[in-house]
């Protein structure tokens, strides 16, 4: 395969001026819109009310939906622009095959039998498990759960697996294992009724700007604030207690907090007693954690930590929030697990205004991660490895339970096996591994190496120039289907105007090839509804139960909380009320956990730590959002946000051209000079690719229970670059 540059430069001059793009003179001047159609964003996990503005059968702008009761018309600066790449002049409108001299159109029929033919011909030489599918979270509910299908049933591999494995899986791992159930404890109505939030690694003012108002108006109330997280992010900037952490050392302060919490008497021993199991292990767990001993390793004063445990337990009602910071750990799982102890251990949750929640990151990030599109996952969130699980969905489906394929590798493993030819081919949906996985140098030799790999993409991403084939796939706006959103509210997506000229629906392409790999009778679906239809009957009897939900009651209610079992049930707004959890025995699970340091600590050769994430303007790999000339205008390029004290020991100031590198690679950006965040740490935001890929710094090191891999640390050095050197 042909090695394709992916640096910005080689792509803007092989691609066009096109990466950041807004139409001359807006859309405004098109005249009045010919209809208004109500559906969500395409980006976070808020999935915030929008009306898309369509005019010629084009979107042309977005209002505000006021009624839909999340976010009651506020949006956040990517969904009031995230309308202008539905036109974009970069958009894929047509299938491409791969030449010797880049890529050149396909008719349909001619590009799907050649899918088929070269997928057939590895499997035939390799075995079945020779060819992978990757898949992603912000895809719909119902191409979820088609991919999941199509990988075990048509293609006939084990190994599917999905980009929420670079994002939500340490939390929904830890919420399994604790509560029996991986959904939000509560819906976010109750962050507003509460007394105190604790929020740890989540930026919400840029990552999920839409959850800073629910937590405004909770302090408008006088609600207390307590945030973590190594920067002063702009949340962190208004909280009552804020606590510096040094990168991946989450177990230690929370064990410290908790430690804490059960010196001052907070622990609630009759709702500890009557609804959970493993407390004791835990208490003897956090006996050594005192405030004392773990100050030094975790960069907080003692006193600080014994404020949080006294904010803690003096407040009536508490929800504790977190996100990627916590959870992009190789002890993701453990970091995510010590949080719910402490609500468990003080009987906060369950209850209104007091709870728990992990804050979701992709569109989809709850609904994609629960229709069997995971490794380890069947429709309903059901265990591949267990055999009730899998009788259930062999039997919705109609083959024997032999015929349904057992656990596979997770996303980073399938990418390892490719390199190492154990993966000879690759189907793709929505996923840019080659920006997303760590160690981006190690990714891009693993996609050399494919002997056929096609993907489904509405934009020629820098993974897809690796492909051998591209199908033009759709953006949201041009299907209809359903999402779930961060509170577990399952919304109805409305098509808003179809996909451009050749492109095709992302079902209608895997549906077609289904059919091509002989899988017909099992995929005969002629609309998108028709798969959820599907879903609904698969998911019932699950713990992730959609049965009793119809698009109807979604419109009706403007969403539906699940578990919802049955069409007269009214939907699961809050978990846990009344202290029933989702074990057997209805009763939650401690889990006693100790700290483990980083895969990577510095040393004397890389002596800075590194932590990525996102900023306002941008979201994931970039592939739509960098191409939105408003939103690269507010953030244009990653820039090393660095403290004054680190700066000036490396004689940098703010603006200077700096080489960033780890034992994988480097970058040369800019300084950014601030005071917000730790004197030994520096971030780099990893929406950008090639040179600029905050990826070719990151490690290969993950979860061992959950698979996702530690973005959040990493051993660097830098250096000031000579002025000519300038990025």
């Amino acid at each position: 395969m042909a090695c394709v540059p992916a640096d910005e430069a080689s792509l803007i001059a092989a691609f066009g001026p096109h990466l950041a793009w807004e139409p001359p003179g807006g859309f405004a001047a098109r005249g009045t819109p010919d209809r208004a159609v109500k559906t969500h964003c395409c980006f976070c996990g808020q999935q915030c009310g929008v009306q898309l503005l369509v005019k010629d059968e084009r979107v042309v702008g977005v209002e505000p939906w006021e009624e839909f009761p999340f976010n009651q018309g506020k949006l956040c600066p990517k969904g009031i622009k995230r309308y202008l790449q539905n036109n974009h002049p970069d958009r894929l409108l047509q299938p491409l095959v791969r030449t010797g001299n880049g890529f050149a159109p396909i008719p349909w029929d001619e590009a799907l039998d050649q899918v088929v033919e070269r997928v057939r011909r590895i499997q035939a030489h390799h075995g079945p498990d020779a060819v992978a599918v990757l898949s992603g979270a912000s895809l719909t509910n119902e191409k979820a759960y088609l991919m999941g299908k199509f990988a075990r049933l048509a293609v006939g591999t084990r190994h599917i697996d999905y980009n929420g494995r670079l994002c939500m899986v340490a939390a929904g791992a830890a919420n399994l294992k604790a509560f029996g159930i991986d959904r939000a404890a509560n819906p976010w109505a109750d962050i507003a009724a509460t007394d105190l939030i604790l929020v740890l690694g989540a930026n919400v003012s840029e990552c999920s700007p839409i959850t800073t108002d629910y937590i405004w108006r909770a302090r408008d109330r006088g609600a207390r604030l307590v945030v973590v997280d190594p920067r002063l992010t702009p949340i962190a900037r208004t909280a009552d207690l804020y606590l510096p952490i040094r990168p991946g050392r989450d177990v230690a302060l929370l064990n410290a907090i908790l430690h804490e919490v059960i010196r001052l008497g907070g622990v609630d021993h009759a709702f500890v007693e009557a609804h959970t199991s493993g407390f004791s292990e835990v208490m003897e767990a956090v006996r050594d954690y005192a405030p004392e001993a773990v100050e030094r390793e975790v960069g907080i004063p003692a006193h600080r930590i014994r404020e949080a445990a006294v904010l803690w337990t003096q407040a009536p009602r508490t929800m504790l929030l977190h996100s990627r910071g916590i959870e992009h750990h190789t002890k993701g799982v453990e970091n995510v697990l010590s949080c719910i102890n402490l609500v468990l251990a003080t009987g906060k949750i369950g209850r209104a205004g007091c709870g728990y929640a992990t804050i979701t990151g992709q569109g989809n990030g709850q609904g994609a991660r629960e229709q069997g599109q995971r490794c380890n996952q069947l429709p309903g969130a059901r265990d591949v490895e267990n055999p009730e699980h899998r009788a259930a969905v062999a039997a919705a489906w109609g083959v024997p339970e032999s015929a349904i394929p057992r656990k596979g590798a997770t996303a980073p493993e399938i990418l390892e096996m490719i390199h190492r030819g154990e993966i000879r081919g690759l189907i793709s949906l929505c996923f840019n591994p080659l920006v997303s996985l760590p160690d981006a140098t190690f990714t891009r030799e693993a996609l050399e190496r494919l002997d056929f790999y096609v993907t489904i993409d509405f934009f020629l991403s820098e993974t897809a120039r690796h492909a051998d084939l591209v199908l033009p796939g759709s953006l949201q706006e041009e299907d209809e289907g359903t999402v779930t959103s961060v509170e577990g509210r399952v919304l109805h997506i409305r098509e808003a105007v179809p996909p451009p000229a050749e492109a095709r629906r992302d079902w209608e392409i895997i549906r077609d090839l289904a059919h091509r790999f002989g899988a017909a009778e099992l995929f005969d679906f002629h609309s998108s509804r028709a798969i959820f239809e599907e879903l609904r009957r698969v998911s019932r009897g699950s713990v992730a139960d959609y049965s009793g939900i119809t698009w109807e009651k979604i419109d009706e209610k403007m969403g539906v909380f699940w578990p919802c079992p049955d069409e007269a049930h009214p939907g699961t707004p809050r978990l846990f009320e009344g202290g029933r959890f989702y074990h057997a025995d209805g009763r939650a699970r401690f889990h006693a956990v100790a700290y483990r340091p980083p895969a990577e600590e510095v040393d004397d050769a890389y002596p800075i730590i590194l932590t990525t994430g996102r900023v306002v303007s941008q979201f994931l790999t970039g592939t739509q959002t960098r191409r939105i000339g408003p939103l690269v205008d507010l953030y244009p390029a990653p820039r090393v946000e660095m403290h004054p004290r680190l700066a000036a020991e490396l004689d940098v100031t703010d603006g200077d051209p700096v080489r960033v590198a780890s034992r994988r690679g480097s970058v040369d950006l800019l300084a950014h000079v601030v005071a917000t965040i730790r004197p030994d740490t520096v971030f780099i935001p990893y929406h950008w690719p090639g040179r600029r890929s905050a990826n070719r710094l990151t490690v290969r090191a993950y979860d061992p229970l959950s698979g996702i891999p530690e973005f959040k640390v990493a051993a660097v050095r830098i250096e000031r670059l000579p002025a000519v050197e300038r990025v």
